[in-house]
């Protein structure tokens, strides 16, 4: 084992442990020292990827968690997706009982994603999935509501059931494969039983899809986004899906050629979008529209799974998009937490006129969730629907462009009322100054990433495909 190379992740775990310990002896007015420990050891873990991002692959934890152009862009973006998420969240947990707890399950959940992400073994990907799973049922009961209880225990009991589904499918490969890690499963898997190879693949598979929110795991995701507080829900709509996805990508390389995966994944994609876009199309709440919003991503996002293997442009297309819809993401969130009192679509009637920036924010996000040039989802889903057309599935992006052309219809109704002249009834409430702040950063990173993003996306693919 070389303890360097996973200097990021115990950066997060040290940094979890004392930010607990800190937020156990501080008084309730100087909460603010166990952000600043957070803070610290984001920013470590985060210069401690970007070092090691420049170095040769390699693997760690005697060979169970790999080392490679993939983990560095999962860390970096999970890192910068978890100080967006402090940030934007501030002003709703400052002084707050449960501050302290909140930051220590942030990097908990984090560390769970990179876990994930990173590794290539079954029994390891267990760990990882449990690790990121709890720290999200804490979260979203945070807030100890009759809704939230609601949420959490939707979420817990999905949770459990998928992780019993994900421990079944690491048994049935482990049995027919006779390993767990993925270089030895790539060959004993190639002799196995079509049949066991599936339902294996399938149990795994559910498992990851309930931590990215997508078809057949996606129950929890609207409601948990709905009830939970804004911090949480930014967080459990953005940092699960980036380590979950990597790791399905990772997973489908060492599937054999006598599973037909890759329809599987398609098909899984195509329900998945589409669901999610014609449930967002009812919603009022600007939470729970964002929800379904998430689970249409995902299905955007499995296509470069459905061509993992098939196609070398799959992982760069993955990662960029990935990146891309981190930031995006979490720029929405930001603008509904730093106008708290605004639940429904109506609510952010003048928007734009009382608060400027916030509403330049809304209309960026928005524009880049549905994939606007020259915004970073637009790189994304350029990319993505590239690698999905070169691996052969080219329905699977007919579709894809049909539901990004069907999404803008509810962004469009949350944009339309913002930009309304509003008579003021009453004095308009100052929005929250941290969540502002972080709502303006977001929508230049949203920008300034779909421009960068567009210069390097070529050496990007070049570097991960490389020997």
């Amino acid at each position: 084992m070389r303890p360097l190379a996973l200097l990021p992740e115990i950066c997060l775990l040290v940094g979890a442990v004392v930010t607990l310990l800190a937020g156990s002896f501080l008084p309730r007015e100087r909460q603010w020292v166990a952000r600043l420990i957070t803070v610290a050891a984001l920013l470590a873990a985060g210069v401690s990827a970007a070092v090691a991002l420049g170095g040769p692959p390699r693997t760690a934890m005697m060979t169970t968690f790999a080392v490679d152009t993939g983990t560095g862009i999962l860390r970096l973006v999970v890192v910068a997706a978890t100080l967006l998420v402090i940030g934007l969240g501030v002003d709703e947990l400052a002084g707050t009982k449960r501050e302290s707890e909140t930051y220590t399950l942030l990097l908990l959940g984090a560390l769970g994603a990179l876990v994930m992400g990173g590794t290539i073994d079954l029994l390891v990907l267990i760990v990882g999935f449990l690790l990121g799973s709890i720290p999200l049922y804490g979260l979203i009961g945070m807030v100890r509501t009759p809704q939230a209880a609601e949420g959490v225990l939707k979420t817990y009991l999905l949770g459990a059931l998928f992780g019993i589904v994900l421990m079944l499918g690491v048994t049935v490969l482990y049995g027919i494969g006779g390993a767990t890690a993925y270089a030895d499963l790539t060959v004993g898997l190639a002799g196995a039983p079509a049949a066991a190879v599936a339902f294996g693949l399938l149990g795994v598979l559910a498992g990851l899809l309930f931590k990215a929110g997508g078809v057949p795991g996606h129950f929890w995701v609207p409601d948990a986004t709905q009830s939970a507080g804004t911090t949480a829900a930014a967080f459990l709509t953005t940092v699960p899906k980036v380590g979950a996805l990597l790791a399905a990508h990772r997973l489908m390389t060492i599937v054999p050629g006598s599973v037909d995966w890759p329809l599987l994944v398609a098909v899984l994609a195509a329900v998945t979008m589409t669901l999610g876009n014609l449930a967002a199309f009812a919603q009022t709440d600007v939470r729970r529209l964002l929800g379904w919003s998430t689970v249409s991503q995902v299905g955007y996002l499995l296509l470069p799974v459905a061509v993992a293997g098939g196609t070398t442009a799959a992982l760069a297309s993955l990662l960029v998009y990935l990146g891309g819809y981190a930031v995006t993401n979490l720029t929405a969130f930001a603008v509904v937490a730093a106008v708290p009192g605004r639940r429904s679509v109506e609510d952010y009637a003048g928007l734009a006129a009382s608060s400027p920036w916030l509403g330049a924010a809304l209309v960026v996000s928005l524009l880049s969730l549905v994939g606007t040039p020259p915004t970073a989802v637009f790189l994304g889903k350029l990319s993505v629907f590239t690698a999905a057309w070169d691996g052969g599935l080219a329905w699977l992006v007919v579709v894809a462009a049909v539901n990004t052309v069907a999404s803008l219809f509810y962004y469009l109704r949350w944009l339309a009322p913002a930009f309304r002249r509003e008579e003021p009834t009453e004095p308009a409430r100052r929005p929250a100054p941290y969540a502002t702040a972080a709502a303006v950063l977001g929508g230049i990173g949203v920008l300034t990433l779909g421009l960068l993003v567009a210069g390097i996306a070529p050496m990007l693919g070049t570097v991960l495909v490389a020997p």
